[in-house]
């Protein structure tokens, strides 16, 4: 086997499998939702906690994991990331608690962080320039791809089996790649000793704890003094941050301000964030319209997601070549244009007692969409970079666009909650005179408590009544959940479709260049080079 040691498309393999891997959990866990409201007797903000510690560990800690893997070696920090990450998923798999499975996923989120940098830079080291490109499409293709077949595969696996082993299928492929980085992947090098950056990383992560807490949090508490609290220490800790990375621009900070002097990089990376954004504001509340209120099983859900899936997959190939050709600015516009507009069909589509054929063409789209995004932000963001900073620039890229995914979750979240608790309301008053009229306070004030703290499925239900009486009032919540959901649904889709068109505008404003990028991570480019791709 020692004739695979080396081999760049050995070494692309396996760090292809573990980013897929990590990446997959962002958004697998979405189909389990209501399995696991059920099972661990959850409310939806715990289960939002769930999907957002993962995310919210990996955003705070990948710019600094990106500087471990200079100190002590790329290769001992990417099989360590997955070792943490493999043993964090059993334990996901095994615990008895939203508590526990809330702590697990943020050590998940630990050893994702620790990997996720070292794909990116070790694909600069192995592979030389005139193919980076092509290593460059398969790792953006893989960040596409792992988004869209999230919810079909995990669909598959909580029908079948149950929420645990959409945690339980990481541990073979983690032993797999780490069994298969220990014998292509060449030595552990130690390069450039990196000083850390301690405050930094402090005032960084307590900025965006504070900043997904309340977001999350704050239908539950009512938007109360503790959430106005957090929220105000998020952003005042994100000043501090700020003026104190300003000072540290001569002593290698946490985020170097020379990267965003290029406009390029800037806008791209707010792209990034839109496109989180997107595929978070979709997924989210699809999954549980398609099994909350339209009754689909987990796996049909799922292959009802499949045409996202297949449209990503279709294009991200050919969104990569035509980058070349046109210049990755338009292929990210028509990516932006048919990503949101999918989001707004299938919004549109979607009705509480409509079958769930109706989102199949808007999905497809929508995947079509999605697939023109990743391998053009890939290569354009890195553009013009200086090759001094391309290591810091990957580790900004990665960390902003899991910001942009807990920025999403934490929106999304609150704004699904905010506008169900509305809309239930609303739909129980409406419909209250479907039954007899000694029960309708009761049935009204039901969903009128639940607030914020929501049930997927419905409000409270009056106990001990007539079992004629019990069966119609079961039949009217079912309608006034179905109903109720939809209405917020949409608002909250058109809330992501929105960022997804502050995204496309941003793009006008990023500079027409054709051909490879001038700077695949890590090549210097001379001033005769700028000057011509500026012209």
């Amino acid at each position: 086997m020692n004739k695979w040691r080396g081999n760049p498309w050995a070494i692309l393999a396996v760090l292809s499998l573990g980013f897929f891997m990590t990446l997959l959990d962002l958004t697998i866990v979405n189909i389990a939702i209501p399995d696991m409201v059920g099972r661990l007797d959850a409310s939806l903000d715990q289960i939002l906690w769930v999907v957002n510690a993962y995310a919210l560990a990996l955003a705070v800690l990948l710019i600094t994991a990106g500087r471990l893997g200079d100190l002590r070696g790329k290769k001992t920090l990417y099989l360590s990331g997955v070792g943490l990450f493999t043993l964090a998923s059993l334990a996901c798999g095994l615990a008895q608690g939203p508590g526990q499975l809330i702590a697990f996923r943020a050590i998940q989120g630990i050893g994702a962080a620790m990997l996720i940098p070292q794909t990116l830079s070790m694909i600069i080291e192995v592979f030389p320039a005139e193919k980076r490109g092509a290593a460059l499409g398969v790792w953006g293709a893989t960040a596409g791809l792992s988004g869209a077949v999230g919810p079909s595969f995990g669909g598959l696996l909580v029908s079948r089996l149950d929420w645990r082993w959409i945690f339980f299928v990481n541990v073979p492929i983690g032993v797999l790649v780490i069994a298969a980085g220990l014998v292509v992947m060449p030595a552990a090098k130690r390069t450039v000793r990196h000083r850390f950056d301690v405050p930094g990383v402090v005032l960084a992560s307590i900025s965006l704890f504070c900043l997904a807490f309340g977001l999350i949090e704050g239908e539950k508490y009512d938007w109360n003094g503790l959430i106005q609290a957090m929220i105000a220490v998020a952003v005042v800790t994100m000043a501090i941050f700020l003026v104190y990375q300003r000072g540290q621009q001569d002593n290698e900070p946490l985020v170097p301000f020379e990267l965003f002097r290029e406009r390029g990089f800037t806008l791209i990376n707010f792209v990034g964030v839109a496109v989180s954004f997107g595929i978070v504001g979709l997924s989210l509340p699809l999954t549980i319209y398609l099994q909350s209120v339209l009754g689909f099983s987990a796996v049909k859900a799922g292959l009802l997601m499949l045409p996202l899936a297949a449209g990503a997959v279709i294009s991200a190939g050919p969104a990569g070549v035509l980058s070349q050709r046109l210049g990755g600015k338009y292929i990210l516009m028509a990516g932006l244009t048919a990503f949101g507009g999918g989001m707004v069909w299938v919004a549109a589509a979607a009705g509480a007692g409509s079958g769930g054929g109706v989102v199949i063409a808007p999905l497809f789209v929508t995947g079509l969409g999605a697939g023109c995004t990743f391998t053009p932000m890939a290569s354009e963001v890195m553009r013009n970079v200086p090759a001094r900073l391309s290591g810091a620039a990957s580790g900004v890229n990665n960390a902003l666009r899991q910001v942009g995914s807990v920025l999403a979750a934490a929106v999304v979240g609150a704004v699904l909650q905010a506008r169900l608790a509305s809309s239930l309301r609303e739909q129980a008053q409406q419909r209250a005179g479907e039954i007899p009229a000694a029960y309708r306070d009761r049935f009204v004030q039901g969903f009128d408590q639940t607030g914020g703290h929501l049930e997927i499925g419905g409000g409270s239900r009056p106990a001990n009544l007539p079992a004629d009486v019990a069966h119609r009032v079961e039949v009217v919540a079912a309608q006034v959940f179905g109903h109720g959901f939809v209405d917020a649904m949409r608002p909250t889709i058109f809330v992501s479709a929105g960022v997804l068109l502050a995204g496309l505008i941003a793009c006008l404003f990023v500079r027409s260049v054709r051909g490879p990028s001038a700077n695949p991570h890590g090549l210097p480019v001379s001033d005769e080079e700028l000057a011509a791709q500026r012209g």
